[in-house]
């Protein structure tokens, strides 16, 4: 192998910290190498960038107004205020000129088809909506990330939300934030600090709450304090200077608090419950749920659809003082993630984030007719697959005997070597669709971020033979000749090593990659069972530990990586996707996982374009030549939009900080008057009192 690294390329290696030995012990099998390039794809939309202020502003406007039939309905009958009492001191407001189509119409309905399931409400503790946008409709965080693919690196930082504004202390230390003042939840209820302690405390911070995308206190700096000065200002406390870093953190869906006095009746601290109790107590059986959101949820059918209906008390406006949302209603119609793709392109449904390769050619030919009912638009190489191992060594998740060890084996960098390079990854690509749209993907940064380096990009080619014989030098074997390799004698009787690759069932392609994994690895003696479980018991098994290893489409901060950034290493008890504390609350990291600890913690505390460039090199380097993660596949994904709908700005990526659904701006999308059709389920309604039967017409 020493032969193959060039004077630059050792360089680059002691640079990361990465020892020479730690190189040759591999030098059994085939020889490391930068990732091939990835072939052209000249589908791709082009994005048009503007400045971050060009966006969103907050100020007061002379007057504003809503949809005649809410000002009829309630307002003139009592039932509301006016919608000038409703909205807070100064609104948020969407700027014009930002708007690809201008300012819209009122009325109409967006139609969305989904795969998942709710499981209740209470998203700050752990509880699913079903994904596809409810909850990016229902929530609103302290910042914004999702907007931000428009604009350029160099004026990236987050855009403000329910946070209005933020200063920093001389020495870096403090931020005081400054919320939104006067806007209120769905049901009326003030918005207030109370709300964004609660989700700190009795959420972020407790160990007892797992809120569902996995915010802890280590996302926002293990040190970090978080207090209110009045109902309208927090300040945090950081351990470093300037870490800027953290306001990106403060995005979907990490900072996205819920009404703390709905909450506080259910959590332990205030109430004689228990955690369960408080994590499932608000059912999705329990219409009109108070939310800051454009949407709340108004209609639940099991296994047929949500409804979400305007947010009469949406705390956004156009620059003429229009109250937002324009669209009245949003439905999801409960099926499967394959569906979504075939409604939208016939035009049953409204959007789709066309992720599933599989559907990518239909979805081409059928975009391209004259008479189709959907646009479709690709973006960048954004959508990744890896496999995690599970590298807790620790006791994270209570791993029996023959759970630990794999795990020891799963800490064996020969053993992780030997099990990439057993994985033919442009077969596993071509399983998917044939073309120029999957590419070769080692693991580490997507290659569609800015922060992506090819050159800093290492992977062990496909080398059946060599996986073979790594496998045999750490005395993995087939000894009775059934064809799967053995546990050395005095390990688990010398049984065959039996491996469990747990992923979700509600996807098409998760399910595709890990049959072909499965096949590829039985070629060298691994022996891979297959646990495919539905997507919520999924999310709950895997952030419990419970696995061996673990297929996961990659997650936004290997797109973004200023969005969610902690989650790259594990760098706090709980940040890694796959290596998390035991019982102890202690970690137990090897020397490679330290130096990406050391590396992302230089990147969080540095504001210098040309060193998080340089830092984000390192860690490519030390993630991919120690197989951190196995990646898979990588491909384009391309947004599905009907054409009825305007103010969808081009290019927009179906993921990057966040899913589409909240990167166009649905607020703000809008059908014009002529072309909306007789979709609502409940027109001219609004959500009615929290817990009651849905929505009601004045």
């Amino acid at each position: 192998m020493t032969s193959h690294l060039s004077a630059r390329h050792l360089a680059s290696v002691l640079a990361a910290g990465i020892s020479t030995l730690a190189l040759v012990s591999g030098a059994l099998a085939s020889e490391m190498t930068v990732v091939p390039p990835q072939p052209d794809f000249p589908a791709q939309a082009k994005i048009t960038y503007v400045p971050r202020n060009a966006i969103e502003e907050f100020r007061s406007l002379p007057s504003y107004s809503e949809p005649e039939w809410v000002t009829e309905q309630f307002v003139e009958t009592g039932a509301l205020p006016p919608v000038e009492e409703r909205l807070p001191k100064e609104p948020l407001v969407f700027k014009t000129g930002n708007m690809p189509d201008g300012m819209g119409v009122y009325g109409g309905t967006l139609r969305h088809v989904i795969g998942g399931r709710p499981e209740g409400w209470n998203y700050q503790a752990g509880q699913s909506q079903g994904w596809g946008g409810i909850d990016i409709g229902m929530y609103e965080c302290l910042t914004r990330t999702a907007p931000l693919y428009q604009v350029e690196a160099s004026d990236m930082e987050p855009l403000p939300n329910l946070a209005k504004s933020w200063e920093w202390s001389e020495d870096g230390h403090t931020l005081t934030m400054h919320l939104i003042e006067g806007a209120k939840w769905s049901d009326g209820e003030p918005f207030t600090s109370e709300d964004v302690i609660f989700m700190w405390e009795d959420n972020i911070v407790d160990p007892n709450v797992s809120p569902l995308n996995g915010a802890s206190r280590e996302t926002f700096g293990s040190d970090t304090t978080l207090k209110a000065l009045n109902d309208y200002t927090v300040e945090w406390t950081f351990a470093e200077a300037f870490p800027r870093q953290y306001l990106f953190n403060m995005a979907y869906g990490d900072f996205c608090p819920g009404p703390a006095h709905i909450l506080k009746t259910k959590h332990p601290k205030y109430a004689d419950t228990t955690y369960d109790e408080y994590r499932n107590g608000f059912p999705p059986e329990m219409m009109n749920w108070p939310v800051m959101g454009a949407w709340a949820p108004v209609e639940y059918r099991p296994d047929d659809i949500i409804v979400l209906r305007r947010n009469p008390y949406y705390w956004k406006v156009d620059e003429d003082g229009h109250q937002l949302p324009y669209i009245d209603e949003l439905q999801y119609k409960l099926s499967t993630w394959a569906d979504r793709d075939i409604q939208t392109i016939a035009g049953s449904a409204d959007l789709s984030n066309l992720e599933q390769p599989e559907n990518f050619v239909v979805a081409l030919r059928r975009a391209a007719e004259a008479d189709a009912p959907a646009r479709l638009a690709f973006g960048p190489r954004l959508i990744g697959y890896n496999m995690r191992m599970n590298l807790s060594g620790n006791g994270w998740g209570e791993p029996d005997e023959r759970e630990e060890a794999v795990r020891e084996l799963n800490r064996n960098p020969d053993f992780r070597k030997a099990v990439t390079m057993a994985i033919d990854r442009q077969a596993l690509g071509d399983s998917l669709v044939r073309g120029p749209f999957t590419a070769i993907y080692p693991g580490g940064l997507n290659s569609g971020t800015s922060f992506y380096d090819r050159e800093s990009t290492y992977y062990y080619p496909y080398d059946p033979e060599g996986a073979k014989e790594l496998l045999a030098s750490i005395g993995l074997e087939d000894t009775d000749g059934n064809g799967f390799v053995n546990w050395p004698e005095g390990t688990l009787g010398g049984q065959d090593v039996d491996i469990v690759v747990s992923l979700s069932s509600n996807y098409t392609t998760d399910l595709s990659l890990a049959e072909g994994l499965i096949g590829q690895l039985q070629q060298v003696g691994l022996r891979v069972v297959q646990n495919a479980i539905e997507n919520n018991q999924f999310d709950n098994q895997r952030r419990a530990g419970k696995f061996d290893w673990v297929i996961l489409r990659n997650p936004p901060a290997l797109a973004s990586v200023v969005q969610g950034t902690t989650g790259l290493a594990p760098v706090g008890p709980r940040t890694s996707e796959h290596h998390r504390a035991g019982p102890d609350g202690t970690l137990d990291l090897m020397p490679y996982e330290e130096q990406m600890v050391d590396i992302i913690d230089q990147f969080i505390a540095t504001d210098d374009n040309a060193e998080r460039a340089e830092l984000m090199k390192q860690y490519q380097t030390v993630v991919t030549q120690n197989v951190d993660m196995v990646g898979l596949t990588e491909y384009p994904g391309a947004l599905i939009v009907n054409k009825r709908f305007d103010n969808v700005a081009a290019g927009a990526p179906i993921f990057m900080f966040n899913w589409a659904e909240d990167a166009i701006i649905r607020e703000r999308m809008f059908v014009p008057a002529d072309e909306q059709q007789d979709y609502e389920l409940f027109p001219k309604t609004l959500p009615g009192e929290r817990g009651g039967d849905g929505p009601v017409s004045g």
